[in-house]
């Protein structure tokens, strides 16, 4: 009985824990917008997560280790509420936060007095855009004198992620997570466990908001899921309305239902969706000043910093004997991040069409990086040489190999 009652807790906790994040998520995206400065609820909410992940942990666990490392994280999370009480004061986002940690603390038996987690270390403050920023209407960025620097970033695969950075991941992070958050745009995308594997995901829908820019373009909203992505924005237009006589947004579809590009020419940004096989991609082109328009608040973004080291994945060693590695190489020749994310995703999956994200974001990477010698971006694994895997990564990489091998896709 004992026994029974304790499961039952532990998947009460677990759902709880569920249904938290994805309120803390969701208000992270609603109230970006609008919160006032002086309240710093998204950076409470931002820590928490960030926090919770880094040290693995998913609603207190059943483990005293796990479950006393967590308790830190929720009061960490109260403190920093605490902090910023007066600010937030009639703010949705805080006052939801503030129900949802007495909750969890009640729930996973946390004392209110404790130890707490090491909060992290602010991003530097970017210096906003001078002038009027419709002055991007051609198409180029002159800032103090100078053409533009053009960054890219682009999602794809498992997902797999090449930064702004030019860094290059594989994530394992479920759920809704923000790619893209600064003063001019959002970009949120949702990741789901792939079917038959416990570890690996795969984008099923992506949201973009080009925000309200003074006169230049009004807030429009571009949706994509998996099988619909659409030529139109969510209010059925293919433009933005018109100002100063310009039309500074634009969607263009070469394949209605499986493609879509938005033209953001008031900030200098192109975005490109696709779904390929079971999976969306996402590809970005915006200058650094866009870039790098954005504020403490605003520190959590695969694009700039890559995904939590909890949630990294590493490629499994392919002996250039086996199969997947001569199907790689015929497809991509250099020993890159796109043949590396090719490999990965042709083991995991077993489906030889698999291998069509990392070709087709290495085709929007030298359609969006002008310097041709940075495209094929290289890294220490780009050799396939054997990784130094955590055990039970290396393991499920293992079982999940001879799965397909011997048993097939599922």
């Amino acid at each position: 009985m004992g026994m029974a009652a304790s499961a039952v807790g532990g998947n009460h906790l677990h759902t709880s824990w569920k249904h938290f994040v994805i309120i803390v998520i969701t208000l992270l995206l609603l109230s970006a917008p609008s919160v006032c400065a002086q309240c710093r609820i998204l950076r409470c909410n931002s820590d928490f997560v960030a926090a919770t992940l880094e040290i693995g942990v998913i609603g207190g666990g059943g483990k005293e280790g796990a479950n006393a490392g967590y308790c830190s994280a929720l009061r960490s999370y109260a403190l920093c509420t605490q902090r910023t009480a007066r600010a937030c004061r009639g703010d949705l986002a805080y006052h939801s936060a503030v129900q949802g940690i007495e909750d969890l603390l009640i729930q996973n038996r946390c004392p209110k007095t404790g130890p707490t987690a090491q909060p992290r270390p602010l991003p530097l403050p970017q210096a906003p855009l001078s002038g009027d920023i419709c002055f991007y209407e051609k198409g180029f960025i002159q800032r103090e004198g100078r053409p533009p620097e053009y960054l890219h970033c682009g999602v794809f695969g498992d997902p797999h992620i090449r930064t702004f950075n030019e860094e290059f991941q594989t994530c394992a992070v479920q759920g809704a997570w923000p790619l893209i958050d600064n003063q001019y745009l959002y970009i949120q995308a949702t990741s789901t466990p792939t079917r038959g594997s416990s570890y690996t995901t795969v984008l099923t829908k992506i949201t973009v908001i080009l925000k309200n820019c003074r006169e230049c373009a009004e807030l429009q909203i571009y949706q994509a899921e998996l099988d619909n992505v659409p030529p139109a924005f969510v209010d059925g237009s293919v433009t933005g309305r018109d100002r100063r006589g310009h039309q500074s947004l634009r969607i263009h579809s070469h394949n209605p239902g499986r493609h879509a590009e938005v033209w953001a020419k008031h900030i200098g940004t192109t975005i490109v969706v696709r779904q390929l096989g079971r999976s969306l991609s996402l590809s970005v082109r915006s200058p650094r000043a866009i870039v790098e328009s954005y504020t403490p608040e605003q520190d959590l973004q695969l694009c700039v910093w890559g995904c939590p080291l909890s949630q990294r994945l590493e490629t499994p060693y392919a002996h250039p004997s086996m199969p997947a590695y001569a199907h790689c190489s015929s497809l991509l020749p250099v020993r890159d991040v796109y043949f590396q994310a090719c490999l990965f995703d042709l083991q995991v999956t077993g489906n030889l069409n698999s291998s069509a994200s990392a070709v087709v974001a290495l085709e929007d990477a030298r359609a969006m990086i002008s310097d041709p010698d940075r495209v094929h971006l290289l890294t220490d694994r780009s050799g396939n040489n054997p990784p130094s895997l955590p055990m039970v990564l290396a393991l499920s990489v293992l079982v999940e190999t001879l799965r397909h091998a011997f048993l097939g896709p599922v």
